[in-house]
């Protein structure tokens, strides 16, 4: 079997990219490192190995009693899944519908998706609020009214992105297959979930975990929407910060409880998430 050989250019991108890659990685482990070390010693030997008398758990074990992580978890993932659920949905039947359907206003609702991408979040942050609150689903005790104010924001935050990835996927589709399954009696809506939904699982796939880790991290909508005990964890990890001061182990073992959820999904979904974008590139 042949070698292959590289090329300079080859290695020095390599290079580059390790850098890179050595730039992100490497505060995580400072984190995580220290989120296992006894807080006394972290501002003054933040660098050194947790191991003998520097490693401590006291850090995780006061989290857990000063903070209600399970909680904060419990609505990050309800918020997260639902936005991550609704967006494929909503975004798959529109792009559907854009692509394949030719009818009045097409050309205009397609400038508009492209449009919804320009305006940052805060931006209608405001009037979203206000009309949150006339539907009487902010600053109330139900968990839930509290839940769905802050997930619908997101929802139509991620909306843009999601149309235009899937539009440019199944404008890839052959069009023969769902005529087939025409021929063969389907409806639209079975044409959709029987035929296109399979056929774009990686830029489904893109969009789900796209959409699930923005609301996970989005900080922004829930400091307005969620109140007392209703703390995403996000949001639990900003009130840390406010309300411990300079407890430095605290906030590393907070910080590591936030990230690890992350670090599991893309582990275990870059696959989708690199396949998804690519095909929807090429065939956009």
């Amino acid at each position: 079997m042949k070698k292959k050989k590289f090329q300079p250019g080859q290695i020095g991108a390599f290079a580059l990219l390790s850098l890179w890659a050595l730039t992100t990685i490497y505060p995580i482990f400072w984190v995580v490192l220290n989120s296992i070390k006894n807080r006394k010693i972290i501002v003054s030997d933040s660098f050194s190995l947790p191991i003998g008398e520097k490693f401590s758990m006291a850090n995780y074990q006061l989290a857990f009693e000063r903070l209600d992580i399970f909680g904060a978890y419990r609505n990050s993932l309800i918020i997260s899944l639902s936005v991550a659920v609704v967006v494929i949905l909503l975004a798959g039947m529109a792009s559907y519908a854009l692509v394949r359907y030719t009818f009045r206003g097409r050309s205009l609702l397609n400038s508009l998706v492209i449009a919804g991408m320009m305006f940052p979040v805060f931006a209608t942050i405001i009037p979203v609020f206000q009309m949150m609150s006339k539907w009487g689903i902010v600053n109330t005790p139900d968990i839930w009214k509290s839940l769905l104010a802050t997930a619908l924001p997101q929802i139509a935050g991620n909306m843009s992105f999601a149309i235009v990835v899937l539009s440019g996927y199944i404008k890839g589709l052959p069009v023969e297959l769902e005529e087939a399954a025409y021929m063969e009696g389907c409806n639209a809506f079975q044409i959709f979930s029987k035929v296109v939904m399979p056929l774009s699982k990686p830029s489904f796939a893109t969009v789900g975990i796209f959409s699930f880790l923005w609301s996970y991290n989005d900080l922004f909508t829930q400091s307005f929407m969620l109140r007392g005990n209703q703390y995403g964890i996000t949001r639990l990890l900003n009130e840390l910060t406010s309300r411990e001061g300079t407890n430095y182990g605290l906030m590393a073992a907070a910080v590591t409880l936030v990230v690890i959820p992350i670090l599991i999904v893309y582990i275990f979904l870059q696959k989708y998430i690199i396949k998804g974008m690519t095909a929807g590139a090429v065939k956009g």
